[in-house]
Formats: structure tokens, C-alpha cells, sequence
């Protein structure tokens, strides 16, 4: 399978977001991944940086395996360093238990507490992007429309919003990734087009651009709802799309390889 048409400049990155599942016994899953990665006479080596987002209860845990050829990243930061902030988690405890990344402003977050979310704004997102980077962590921050949005035409418009409200300057190729998420296509099984998934992609791109000029034109994109190995290679062929955040396919070995494959 070729690999997804995608600048030389910018290498794709899939990263797995196990949201809150998984044990101890899970991290066999991690283990299996180490072994799929290894190239062999019949199959080559995925051209792609790989990484898993689990809970913070597994994060030094993973660490310890020291599973070769995968980062690790955590799945939401406090913008503080350390206070009085009850069941929450620093960039920087982040980055001691292990995390090269962070994943930021997911919808899961952003949406409000009354659909049962947490309310983040842009301003909340902007802060722990912030925190990321002053620990030393890539921030994934993600963008991602609603349905109601999408059918009023206003996709575009909201995206662009969250990318310019969530972002701080001295954001660079190196310490951000955006993330699209559609959030009517995330664990819906409902997949946007491929022409709908590059023109969002797109429009990002020509945003950050505007704004952060060859930075912005080397940062990665990653697109994120519903990725699966059925899928991946399409969505991962569209002009943009640097990669994937994806999240049940990532909880089994096989399923995340099979998502991986998309770049063999």
C-alpha cells in the first residue's frame, strides 16, 4: 500500500487515546504493538511516529516498558504547576511520569457540563496549552464541530474559532498538533467525507499559516473520529491529514496496527 500523500516535510503521527479504559492487564496491548512494529522480510516499517494516550494511572506504568518506537502522552493537563486542584494533573507531573505529549481541548472536554463535559473554553484550552509547552510537552489540541453546527453550515467558522482562540503564541511545528475531531463522528461509527475531512484540514492549514507562517505550514493535522483499519488509509490519503487521533481502535493491538498500516 502506498504511503498517504502527505508533505516530505512533515512526518505523520497516529496517536491512540485510550480515554478511561484499561487495567494493568492492558498493557500486554502495548507489548503486542512492540512486537507488530518490528519490521520483518514480509512487511516493512510504518513511516509514522506512534503514541498512546492512556489514563494517568497507567502512564509510568507504560514507561517502565520501555516499548521502543512508541511515545507515550497523557490525556489532559491542569494549567498549574501544582495547588490545591483536587484529582488533577500537571504538565509537568506529566512529563515526570513519562509523557512526551498531552492531549488538550478534546470535545469530551469542551463540552458542557450540562451534556456532560467539563465546559473548557477556549481560554481554559488556551491556558493548558500553555502549560504544555512549559513543561516540555507537545500539546495535541483539538478542534472539532458539533452536528447541529455542521447542518447550519457553520463548520468552518467554529474550527477556525477554536484554532484561534485555544492557541498562544510561540506555538511551533515542534511543541503543537492540531487535532480535528467532528464531534458527531467521534464513537458514532458516522465518518465525514473525504472531501469534507480535507476541506477542514485545508482551512486549518491556511489559519495557521496565516499566523504562525512556515511553522504553521509544517505543524501536523491530525484527523480524529471513527478511525478504523477499514478506514485509515482513505482518511490518511487526504491532502492535510498528518496523522490520526483515534480511540476504541486503539485499545487492541490489532486494531491500532491495522490503523498503522495505512502507512507501511
Amino acid at each position: 500500500m502506498a504511503a498517504p500523500k502527505s508533505s516530505p516535510k512533515i512526518r505523520a503521527l497516529v496517536a491512540g487515546n485510550w480515554k478511561m479504559n484499561g487495567s494493568k492487564k492492558d498493557i500486554s496491548e502495548l507489548r503486542k504493538l512492540v512486537t507488530a512494529l518490528k519490521p520483518t522480510k514480509s512487511k516493512g516499517q510504518v513511516k509514522a511516529e506512534v503514541m498512546i494516550c492512556p489514563p494517568a494511572t497507567l502512564l509510568s506504568r507504560m514507561f517502565e516498558v520501555k516499548a521502543k518506537g512508541i511515545a507515550l502522552g497523557g490525556q489532559d493537563c491542569h494549567a498549574n504547576i501544582s495547588g490545591a486542584h483536587t484529582g488533577d494533573v500537571s504538565a509537568e507531573m506529566l512529563k515526570e511520569a513519562g509523557a512526551k505529549a498531552v492531549i488538550i481541548g478534546h470535545s469530551e472536554r469542551r463540552t458542557s457540563l450540562q451534556e456532560g463535559g467539563y465546559g473548557e473554553s477556549d481560554k481554559t484550552v488556551k491556558a493548558k496549552v500553555e502549560a504544555a509547552h512549559r513543561a516540555g510537552l507537545v500539546a495535541i489540541m483539538c478542534v472539532g464541530e458539533s452536528l447541529k453546527q455542521r447542518k447550519a453550515g457553520e463548520t468552518l467558522k467554529v474550527v477556525q474559532g477554536q484554532l484561534r482562540g485555544s492557541l498562544p503564541a510561540g506555538c511551533t511545528a515542534k511543541n503543537t498538533v492540531i487535532a480535528y475531531e467532528p464531534v458527531w463522528a467521534i464513537g458514532s461509527g458516522l465518518t465525514p467525507t473525504v472531501e469534507q475531512v480535507g476541506d477542514v484540514h485545508t482551512a486549518l492549514r491556511k489559519s495557521l499559516m496565516r499566523r504562525f507562517g512556515d511553522e504553521g505550514a509544517k505543524t501536523r493535522i491530525l484527523y480524529g473520529g471513527s478511525v478504523k483499519p477499514s478506514n485509515a488509509a482513505e482518511l490518511m490519503a487526504v491532502a492535510n491529514v498528518n496523522g490520526a487521533l483515534v480511540g476504541g481502535a486503539s485499545l487492541k493491538a490489532q486494531d491500532f496496527y491495522g490503523i498503522l498500516k495505512a502507512y507501511l
